[in-house]
């Protein structure tokens, strides 16, 4: 049986040179580098937020165009550095991705609560009277709505203070041992990097240089890029 989610083959947009890899189901995958680097532009290549200039995509042995965006976009999640909310309850917002595929109720919509470790409370609130951790909470139940196999993150836990930055990395582990989602994340945070990812990739100037487990890349680095990167 395939293993391989995807499959990117000489892909080059105008922030991008010439990116080639393969990441397979449950791979928990780390982005870094300086800013500037493209880690962002990358990502956004997964889910087709851009479509690269040059070269291949493939998605489940698919080529990722022949996917209708929608669909796409419910399989394959992204959790943004800041919530981007919808106007409304929080209801509103659990329901907006599963509403276009499916039957939706409110007991789908309090298990998601629950799987964020948050209370049944808060269901019919104004988003606008969460805090900031509530609300990337939210941002990160509605993406779990679709029930999607991969999970793109953008530093989603930037703009958080240190306790719900580890409350969100916790729940980002649970989900990689019960769901065996595959996780494509950004980082600054190199700790973070090391407590989050199996598989480290850095980048620099629009180039993938390092693609190797995440424990050798801290623990015996070989490109100078990477070097001078991690002593800076």
């Amino acid at each position: 049986m395939n293993n391989e989610v995807f499959v990117f083959s000489g892909v080059s947009t105008p922030q991008l040179s010439n990116i080639e890899f393969k990441i397979n189901k449950g791979e928990k995958v780390v982005l870094f580098g300086p800013s500037g680097a493209g880690k962002s532009s990358l990502l956004f290549l997964f889910n087709r937020l851009k479509d690269p200039t040059e070269g291949r995509i493939h998605y489940r042995d698919k080529p990722i165009t022949d996917y209708h965006v929608a669909s796409l976009r419910k399989q394959v999640g992204l959790v943004m550095q800041s919530h981007h909310l919808f106007p409304g309850t929080v209801y509103d917002n659990l329901q907006y991705g599963p509403s276009l595929f499916e039957s939706w109720d409110e007991g789908q919509a309090s298990e998601l609560l629950e799987m964020v470790a948050l209370p049944q409370t808060i269901l019919h609130k104004n988003v606008n009277q969460l805090s900031g951790g509530e609300k990337q909470r939210i941002s990160f139940a509605r993406t779990l709505a679709n029930r999607p196999d991969v999970l793109l993150l953008d530093e989603p836990t930037s703009a958080l203070d240190e306790r719900t930055t580890e409350e969100i990395e916790d729940l980002l582990k649970m989900l990689g041992k019960e769901k065996n989602l595959t996780m494509i994340m950004v980082t600054h945070d190199l700790s973070q990097a090391k407590r989050l990812g199996d598989r480290g990739m850095f980048m620099s100037e629009g180039k993938l240089l390092v693609d190797q487990p995440v424990e050798e890349i801290f623990t015996s680095p070989e490109n100078e890029t990477l070097k001078n990167f991690l002593n800076r």
